[in-house]
């Protein structure tokens, strides 16, 4: 079982006894109390809830399980593994990519046991929530409603929609934000200076400190990682006569860091911030932030038969009858992905997006079938008239299917006066065009059938 239970007298420093080379410098850095973590000051208030479960150290007052969010590199093991150094209780850490139900409910059973033998309260730490099933989130709620355990959950992912309403509403929910750049410069020269980071071997020009926290974009994980490729590659590039240590430069990170750490995690909730910038933005005509969201998941390695099945909906959804080639250019560019890969795919996919992004915009069709079912669903169908129904078996004809039904390619315009829909519904709306791009002809031509149809005219 992948658990991991540690308490005040009996822990240890996970870095003591390794080489500084063997655990990366991210995880060597990891503060040692509230007091070091960087940044989410909004959550270290005096009184608040993260602070007062660390400053408890009797583990007798009462504490309320916490669920920390936010993107990666922002803290959150961090905070949890601070609170396990501060508090008196005992603290287990469980890992969703690795434990299971029978793991839980070990951790469950031993913690009421601890509790009810020994007045010794648990503080679990549950890494990656998101990743456990239903099944798996319904056994931590009888420890977290009975007391046995308090749970400190962390995930990147929205938490109303990856962790169940039960356990969402016996937890608090803190929300973690990325570090400004002034945090990331701190902990990058807290790093630097500090013996259990490089402990002062290499100088930092500013311009590089500038350089690793731009690339890092709010995550201090990444931030500390561009730092070690780049200490490591300015030491090995280093005189072995030279009475100074060796200077990071920019151009040290650039060669040390390949391509932009960019803080876009495709099983995170980063994940849907970039989609949703990138709808909106084909949405509202933006193309260049269209193709800079477009790069941005191309570049983090996101599946792009996921773009191109986004790029799909919003050629029906938001261009749709403005302009009706959208759809077969953006189903042609999903073939093309397909068919050629990548990296040519992002080919055929900048040339969808380009083509989405700078037609007219129509929504009328997305409104329309949206408006037909509120219908069905709220009741509002009706049978459908009998001269529309089919007569093809027997005994059809004579309930009366079919009687009266007028074939349309008999008539010399092609349309012709009929009830098409049931009586319930007799002129209703779902479909109303605009005058954006090619709707601005439909609208035209419609007005006239519905008239003709409808015996309006």
């Amino acid at each position: 079982m992948s658990v991991r239970a540690i308490t005040l007298d009996g822990m240890v420093d996970s870095v003591q006894g390794l080489r500084a080379g063997a655990t990366p410098l991210a995880v060597r850095m990891r503060p040692r109390s509230l007091d070091e973590v960087a940044g989410q000051q909004h959550l270290l208030t005096p009184g608040s809830p993260l602070v007062a479960l660390a400053a408890d150290r009797t583990g007798e007052s009462g504490a309320v399980s916490v669920i920390l969010w936010g993107p990666p590199g922002t803290g959150k093991t961090t905070l949890a593994q601070a609170i396990a150094r501060s508090s008196g209780r005992k603290f287990v850490e469980l890992s969703a990519v690795t434990a299971g139900v029978r793991d839980v409910r070990q951790v469950m059973e031993a913690a009421r046991a601890d509790r009810d033998l020994y007045g010794v309260s648990t503080v679990l730490f549950l890494d990656e929530i998101h990743r456990f099933t239903k099944a798996q989130q319904d056994a931590l709620l009888p420890g977290v409603e009975n007391g046995w355990v308090i749970l400190v959950a962390a995930t990147t992912e929205n938490p109303s929609f990856s962790v169940i309403s039960p356990l969402l509403s016996r937890s608090l929910l803190l929300t973690l934000e990325t570090l400004d750049d002034d945090e990331l410069a701190m902990l990058v020269d807290r790093a630097v200076a500090d013996p259990r980071g490089l402990g002062g071997r290499v100088e930092l020009a500013p311009e590089a400190r500038a350089a690793i926290v731009r690339l890092a974009s709010g995550d201090a994980r990444r931030a500390l990682t561009a730092l070690e490729a780049a200490s490591t590659s300015a030491l090995s590039e280093m005189d072995e006569e030279a009475a100074t240590p060796p200077v990071i430069t920019p151009e040290v990170v650039a060669r040390a860091v390949d391509r932009a750490l960019l803080r876009y995690d495709r099983d995170g909730d980063e994940h849907y911030d970039v989609i949703s910038a990138f709808i909106k933005s084909v949405r509202g005509s933006d193309v260049d932030a269209a193709l800079h969201y477009l790069a941005r998941m191309i570049e983090a390695g996101e599946d792009p038969r996921f773009i191109a099945r986004r790029i799909i909906v919003l050629a029906s959804e938001d261009v749709g009858m403005a302009d009706p080639t959208a759809l077969g250019v953006a189903v042609a560019a999903a073939d093309a992905v397909q068919y050629i890969g990548m990296p040519e795919g992002r080919i055929p996919l900048a040339q969808a997006v380009v083509h989405l992004a700078t037609a007219p915009k129509s929504n009328a069709a997305y409104l329309g079938i949206d408006a037909a079912l509120a219908d069905v669903r709220a009741g509002r169908a009706g049978r459908v008239p009998k001269h529309l129904r089919d007569a093809h078996y027997p005994g059809a004809k004579r309930l009366g299917h079919g009687t009266g039904y007028a074939y349309p390619h008999d008539d010399p315009i092609g349309v012709v006066p009929q009830q098409y829909l049931p009586d319930p519904l007799r002129g209703a709306v779902y479909y109303t065009p605009t005058e954006h791009g090619n709707e601005r002809e439909v609208a035209a031509r419609l007005a006239k059938l519905r008239r003709i149809v409808r015996g309006e005219r």
